[in-house]
């Protein structure tokens, strides 16, 4: 028996399949670029965020990143034909149905991540499982375009304050603390968003996610630094803020007191990422990694069963353009559908008997919320106590005029002489039933008080933000509106916030019945 020859190519058979291969990454790329256009208020949103947040402008970088890489893997990627994988569509449907439930949430983060999620899918549809596995971490790598962190800045300033007061009693220091803020014998100091080390935290990340890739081959080593690139910039910005606090003892108050402290603290940050890459150096991998991807075997490329015909590509392309339409639309259309109505009157009847109305209010606080349809503020007095009643009630919301937005708060960080203490979750007992919802402590130089405040969502209620968000999706998607409201409570206390949770407990009592009906009352208008 003989050997048999292996069976020659010709020529043009080559030639055709890397035509084939050239279609199918065009069409690609510009398919890609056209979901991005299609959903251009998610696209745009995250560009604009770029352009002003310095904690965020890595986003820029990003996709030039990610083409990057994908482009040093041309040769590699090449040996294998585009064989377009139409499962790719149902999981592109479930991310744009996704996305239009974010949309009709209002959560621009979760909008943008859907979005940004769908160009593996897209890439999957087109080219294939083998080819969108071979650029998993290119294609992942994109998340990181997407502009989020903000949740982690309330547990980031919590560690920031309690690892700082930490280090300053083992100095041997006296600290008094209220919550992120805190006083030493030399002056007062608090932590705020800035000091929270989100900006490093990212920053971080980013670089070390890019750097593990590119420098070790061991999925356990590159797990084991992206980890340190978390950790590390997490302590040493308790560092950094203990060092900051020290100069200024140390110096008076004269230094690292202003802008200065913010200098100092990018010059450790450097010094500490120089570091952490230095002695991951160490271990690293990447020798010889610029020749692995043409060392690798050239299989598949003239393979037919591997070929994916220029047909098969538009089909993909098509049925992409199919399923990725069909969200936006939807949401215009529900956004259309709305009521262009939006003069809603609050009004609160006296119908209890034991709370009247007052003439002053209990003091000049005011929370800030931007955007909304109509408030309304109102004292409550009863046997020499007194309430405040807050409610901001929103109807049509969009980006700016939100129920739910990082932009409304309690106090302001800075400007105002009122501080925010803290805040907890809180279960209390009504005659009508359970109810949970936020406190919040807040203090001035002349008054401090306790806020209870809780969301109002047509029949249900909430004080948690995110299911609050989750069920004005599911409204506006039934086609219910999307009308809602928080509501929030205060009352003085002298010593300890215990003493206003009987008074604030009574009101809840008597005047939730007379709350909700002049809500319901707004919103049937």
């Amino acid at each position: 028996m003989s050997a048999q020859t292996p069976r020659e190519i010709p020529h043009n058979a080559v030639t055709l399949d890397q035509q084939n291969v050239k279609l199918a990454a065009l069409l690609t790329i510009l398919t890609v670029a056209a979901i991005l256009g299609v959903y251009y208020k998610t696209t745009w949103s995250m560009i604009e965020i770029w352009e002003r947040s310095d904690t965020f402008a890595h986003g820029f970088l990003i996709f030039p990143f990610s083409a990057y890489l994908i482009w040093g893997q041309r040769k590699y990627l090449s040996a294998f034909q585009p064989q377009p994988n139409l499962m790719g569509l149902l999981v592109l449907a479930a991310l744009g149905f996704s996305w239009l439930l974010a949309t009709l949430a209002s959560v621009l983060v979760v909008e943008q991540f859907f979005l940004i999620t769908m160009i593996p899918a897209v890439v999957w549809t087109i080219l294939g499982s083998r080819i969108v596995r071979e650029l998993a971490f290119p294609l992942v790598y994109l998340l990181l375009a997407v502009p989020f962190g903000e949740a982690l800045i309330p547990p980031l300033i919590d560690f920031t304050a309690d690892f700082t007061v930490k280090a300053l009693q083992l100095t041997g220091i006296p600290v008094y603390r209220e919550g992120s803020f805190f006083t030493i014998p030399s002056g007062n100091w608090s932590v705020v968003e800035a000091c929270s080390g989100l900006r490093y935290l990212i920053a971080s990340f980013t670089l070390g996610t890019l750097y593990a890739y590119l420098t070790y081959r061991s999925l356990v080593r590159r797990l084991a630094f992206v980890a340190l690139s978390l950790i590390v910039p997490i302590f040493a910005n308790g560092i950094r803020a203990y060092l900051i606090v020290m100069t200024g003892h140390l110096s008076d108050m004269s230094l690292a007191v202003g802008v200065d402290h913010l200098i100092y603290g990018w010059i450790f940050f450097g010094f500490v990422m120089m570091l952490l890459f230095w002695i991951g150096s160490i271990w690293r991998e990447d020798d010889n990694r610029g020749n692995t991807f043409d060392a690798r075997p050239q299989q598949g490329r003239l393979s037919d069963n591997n070929r994916g015909s220029p047909k098969s590509a538009i089909v993909a392309v098509s049925g992409v353009f199919a399923v990725a339409l069909i969200w936006p639309l939807f949401a215009t259309y529900l956004e259309n559908s709305s009521s262009a109505d939006t003069s809603r009157a609050i009004k609160i009847a006296d119908t209890s008997g034991k709370w009247r109305s007052a003439q002053e209010p209990i003091s000049d606080w005011r929370p800030i919320y931007s955007g909304a349809t109509s408030e309304l503020r109102q004292g409550y007095q009863n046997s020499g106590n007194a309430v405040e009643l807050y409610i901001s009630y929103y109807r049509n919301q969009q980006q700016g005029s939100e129920l739910i937005s990082s932009q409304n708060v309690l106090a302001p960080e800075s400007g105002s002489r009122w501080r925010h203490i803290s805040e907890r979750t809180r279960d209390v007992a009504l005659h009508s039933g359970q109810i949970v919802l936020k406190q919040n402590q807040l203090d001035s130089p002349s008054i401090n008080l306790l806020v209870w405040r809780w969301y109002w969502l047509g029949d249900e209620v909430t004080a948690n933000p995110y299911v609050a968000k989750m069920i004005l999706a599911k409204r506006k998607l039934l086609g219910r509106g999307d009308d809602g409201a928080e509501i929030l409570i205060a009352a003085p206390y002298e010593d300890s916030p215990d003493e206003a949770v009987p008074v604030l407990s009574d009101f809840m009592n008597e005047m939730m019945p007379a709350i909700t009906t002049g809500l319901e009352h707004a919103s049937n208008r």
